[in-house]
């Protein structure tokens, strides 16, 4: 298997075993969204509490140049260390949610 479709399958193994943690509101649905074309893989809660909408992204990892791009994660997991338990190379993780001028001190890749 080459590179890019390991990649594409950890991140899609990745975010099904997140998204089926189910909410506990049964008015909020949890969405887990793969454009493996433009490859972007999300997590997305929405739905109603009450009378608030709810509209969040709860992860979003990208593919650019070969590298898996963490834009955003709101939960307590380190998910770069369980990509890396998975066979991800750590200089092919870049955490995008850091500054530019950060990356370098995180040890994954730096983009």
């Amino acid at each position: 298997m080459d590179k890019l479709a390991f990649y594409r399958q950890c991140i899609q193994q990745l975010l099904t075993e997140y998204g089926d943690v189910r909410p506990i509101n049964d008015e909020i649905e949890t969405q887990i969204l793969f454009d493996t074309e433009h490859d972007h893989y999300q997590i997305v809660d929405l739905g109603w509490d009450k009378h608030h909408r709810i509209y969040n992204c709860v992860m979003h990892l990208d593919i650019k140049s070969h590298k898996i791009w963490i834009q955003r994660n709101q939960t307590d997991k380190l998910i770069a260390d369980e990509l890396v338990a998975m066979g991800v190379l750590k200089q092919d993780i870049v955490l995008g949610l850091q500054p530019v001028y950060a990356r370098e001190y995180t040890g994954y890749g730096v983009g």
